[in-house]
């Protein structure tokens, strides 16, 4: 029997421009018996919410509820035997009016019913704020850093884009493990927010030379690993700085998707060349748990603090502004939507 009640959530009933992005009013979620309904405090705002709204990735059923991470707390718990006395379930220890994040898709909603494996439970010292701010990034951030490239005390890594949301975490993780981050910036006011999380060399890229800087501040040698989300403008260069049997770690193509190369080229300094997915280090129902938990305790200590740019009504409006703003390239940090 459907629910009676009904919730706000925003999303697109077509792709397009902007003014596609309207708000909607939905029957309350009613759950499977393996779902948990989470009532939404906070969102965040990614850019794969452009990318569907605008029709970059195709969209195959409409309405279509946009965003991907989302924190708050729990209203509704899964009634499956099969999953209540599932292990990894009871790992979790959850209850109602438990705080919570997740990660899933059609989030920007008042309330959401996900599956359990997908639900995580917050520290006391972790706001559902901060967790919305840093839950696709920073899981990003912590599984590229640990398994794309796991970084290690007085390891040289370039960091690109440094002052964007996985760029700051993965400066984060990286300056707290012990190594030394170079950190690339596209203008001043970026190169201090990089500095601030934890670069000791930054690079803006607008007055300088990204080879050229590497090679001086590595003596020659050049870095252990690259992290680099630009992609094609940067491909080339990427050879040229990173040291032999280090690691090239290909993680966005906001530039456009690099050239084709001949894998021989690996071979004349035995690189390895990584293209991970974060969905394929958190598939399982353990590695999303213990990943977040991790993730969680960094933010705990204050390791890790997301820098959140900006706070948006949760309204068509302020949806539609947030994605004007994170296409400008102009923010710094993150964007999220307060949701209740």
């Amino acid at each position: 029997m459907s629910s009676t009640r009904t919730i706000k959530a925003i999303g697109i009933k077509s792709q397009g421009e902007l003014d596609v992005i309207e708000e909607l009013e939905l029957s309350a979620p009613t759950p499977r018996d393996d779902q948990v309904v989470i009532k939404v405090e906070y969102a965040g705002v990614n850019f794969i919410d452009t990318y569907e709204r605008a029709g970059v990735y195709k969209v195959t059923a409409f309405p279509k509820i946009l965003g991907k991470e989302a924190a708050g707390t729990v209203i509704s718990l899964p009634t499956s035997r099969a999953v209540t006395e599932d292990n990894e379930y009871q790992l979790r220890n959850l209850a109602i009016g438990d705080r919570v994040v997740t990660i899933d898709d059609g989030l920007f909603a008042e309330e959401i019913a996900v599956p359990w494996s997908k639900v995580v439970k917050l520290p006391d010292n972790v706001t559902t704020k901060v967790a919305a701010a840093s839950a696709l990034q920073g899981q990003t951030a912590m599984t590229f850093a640990t398994e794309a490239y796991d970084i290690q005390k007085d390891d040289i890594i370039l960091v690109y884009s440094a002052a964007g949301g996985v760029g700051i975490n993965l400066t984060q993780i990286a300056a707290s493990r012990g190594a030394t981050v170079i950190a690339t910036v596209s203008s001043e006011v970026k190169t201090e927010v990089a500095r601030a999380n934890g670069a000791k060399h930054v690079i803006n890229t607008s007055e300088q030379n990204v080879v050229d800087e590497v090679l001086k501040i590595t003596n020659r040698e050049g870095v252990h690993a690259v992290f680099d989300g630009v992609g094609k403008d940067t491909f080339e260069d990427n050879f040229k700085i990173i040291r032999r049997k280090g690691t090239f770690v290909s993680l966005g193509n906001a530039s456009g998707v690099p050239p084709l190369f001949q894998p021989l080229r690996l071979g004349e300094k035995n690189i390895k060349l990584v293209r991970p997915r974060l969905f394929g280090y958190i598939t399982t129902p353990e590695e999303i748990r213990t990943y977040q938990n991790k993730y969680d305790a960094l933010l705990g200590s204050g390791v890790v603090k997301p820098v959140i740019y900006k706070e948006y009504p949760f309204t068509a409006e302020g949806v539609k502004q947030s994605q004007i703003d994170i296409t400008s390239r102009g923010t710094i940090g993150k964007l999220i939507l307060k949701v209740a």
